[in-house]
C-alpha cells in the first residue's frame, strides 16, 4: 500500500492509506442517524473526516492517538477539503513509520539551541547571563526542549515548537529592547524563561495532553520555581534582580483576565508581553495561510483569533506603472509566485470594448 500524504489528497480522488486520528466523536445527524467526526493527520497536515456507515461500532475500537486504515475520497464541501471514509480499522503501530506523521520546526534542533545559548552569551548583566546558562545547560532541560510543543494544539504546536517560538522572542527581544532603550537582560530572560516550564506542563508524542503539574501549577508559576531552583546555585545572587525576573515571568500573559497573575509593571516586563504576544498571533496567521483547506483568497473562520485571514500575497510594485492601459492591470512583478490575486488584462479589455460599444449605441433610437 502507497501512503498518500494529507497535502497531497484530490477531490474525489479515491485512496486507501494510514493515518493518525488526532480527533474523534461521535454525533447525531438531524435525521437522527450517527455519524463519526474524525481528523486524520500526518506530517504534512490534517483534514476532518466523516464515516457514516458503522460508525457506532467503529467508535468502539478507534480511539484518539490511533493509527488507522481508511479508504476512501476527498471532496469540497463548503468550499472546504473533507475526507469521507467509506471503510476504517486500527492499523498496528509497528507498521508504520513515525517521522511520517511527526510535524516539526522548519530548523534543526541544535541549531536553534546553539543560537539560542549564543545569544544569552552576550548580555550584559552577569548574574541574568549566568543563570540563563545554567537553565540551558541542564541536560534534560536540553532534551524536552530540544523536542516539546508550545501548545496543545494551536500555538507552536508541533516537535520543536517551543524552542522556535523562545529563539524568535529571544532575537526580537534583542533588536527591539535596544531600539525602546530597555534593559536586555531582562527581556530576553523573560523570552527564555516565560514559556520554557511548558516542558513541565505539557506531555510529548502525537497526542499532546497537559500534565498533572501542568493542570495543577502551570507555566508561570513553574517559571518562578525555575528562577529560584537556579538562582541559588550562584553566589550572591542580588534579591533585586531576582524579583524583577519573577516579575517579568509573571506578567507575560499581560491582563487578569488571561490567567497573568500580575500586569506588567515595568518596560521590560511590558515589552516582554506584547513581544509574546505578537510572535504567537503572526505565527498563527502563517500557519492559517499555509495550512487552511478553504479554496480562494481568504481562509475559513478562524476561532481563536475571531476572523478569516486573507492568504495570498499583497500586490507590489518595484516600478511605476506605464500609462493608463497598466493602471488597471495587475503589478508588473510580485513578491508571490501566484499572480492570481489581481485581475488580468483581458477582462478589463472586455470591459473597455463593452464601454466603447455603449457609447456608440447610447444616442440610437428605434422608430417605433
Amino acid at each position: 500500500m502507497q501512503r498518500v500524504n494529507v497535502a497531497d489528497l484530490k477531490p474525489k480522488e479515491e485512496i486507501e492509506s494510514v493515518f493518525l486520528v488526532k480527533f474523534i466523536a461521535l454525533f447525531e445527524a438531524k435525521d437522527g442517524k450517527k455519524y463519526l467526526n474524525i481528523i486524520l493527520s500526518d506530517g504534512t497536515g490534517e483534514i476532518e473526516s466523516r464515516i457514516w456507515k458503522d460508525a457506532e461500532e467503529i467508535s468502539k475500537s478507534v480511539e484518539k492517538g490511533n493509527f488507522v486504515k481508511v479508504r476512501g475520497k476527498a471532496n469540497m464541501y463548503m468550499g472546504k477539503k473533507q475526507f469521507v471514509i467509506a471503510a476504517c480499522e486500527k492499523f498496528p503501530d509497528s507498521e508504520i513509520n513515525k517521522d511520517d506523521f511527526i510535524v516539526k520546526a522548519k530548523r534543526a534542533p541544535q541549531e536553534m539551541f546553539d543560537d539560542l545559548v549564543a545569544i544569552v552569551q552576550n548580555l550584559e548583566d552577569v548574574y541574568i547571563r549566568q543563570l540563563l546558562l545554567n537553565v540551558l545547560g541542564d541536560k534534560e532541560v536540553e532534551r524536552r526542549l530540544k523536542i516539546w510543543q508550545a501548545g496543545k494544539s494551536i500555538h507552536h504546536a508541533y516537535q520543536g515548537g517551543l524552542l522556535e517560538h523562545i529563539l524568535s522572542c529571544s532575537n526580537l527581544s534583542v533588536q527591539l529592547s535596544s531600539h525602546y532603550n530597555v534593559n536586555t537582560s531582562y527581556v530576553v530572560a523573560g523570552a527564555i524563561l516565560h514559556d520554557l516550564c511548558k516542558i513541565y506542563e505539557l506531555t510529548d508524542g502525537f497526542n499532546v495532553e497537559y500534565t498533572e503539574e501542568g493542570k495543577l501549577v502551570g507555566h508561570l508559576v513553574k517559571g518562578v520555581e525555575i528562577v529560584d531552583k537556579y538562582s541559588y546555585r550562584i553566589k550572591d545572587f542580588p534579591y533585586q534582580t531576582k524579583l524583577h525576573l519573577k516579575h517579568v515571568l509573571l506578567s507575560h500573559h499581560g491582563h487578569y483576565e488571561y490567567g497573568s497573575p500580575k500586569i506588567p509593571q515595568t518596560s521590560e516586563a511590558m515589552l516582554l508581553h506584547l513581544i509574546d504576544h505578537m510572535d504567537s498571533k503572526m505565527h498563527s496567521f502563517e500557519t492559517i495561510k499555509r495550512t487552511d483547506q478553504n479554496t480562494g483568497r481568504w481562509s475559513g473562520y478562524v476561532k481563536h483569533l475571531d476572523r478569516i485571514i486573507y492568504k495570498e500575497e499583497l500586490p507590489f510594485y518595484p516600478e511605476f506603472i506605464d500609462g493608463p492601459e497598466r493602471a488597471e492591470t495587475e503589478p508588473r512583478q510580485s513578491r508571490s509566485k501566484d499572480h492570481s490575486s489581481g485581475p488580468k488584462k483581458g477582462k478589463y479589455k472586455e470591459k473597455e470594448v463593452k464601454q466603447n460599444l455603449g457609447n456608440l449605441l447610447k444616442d440610437f433610437k428605434v422608430d417605433k
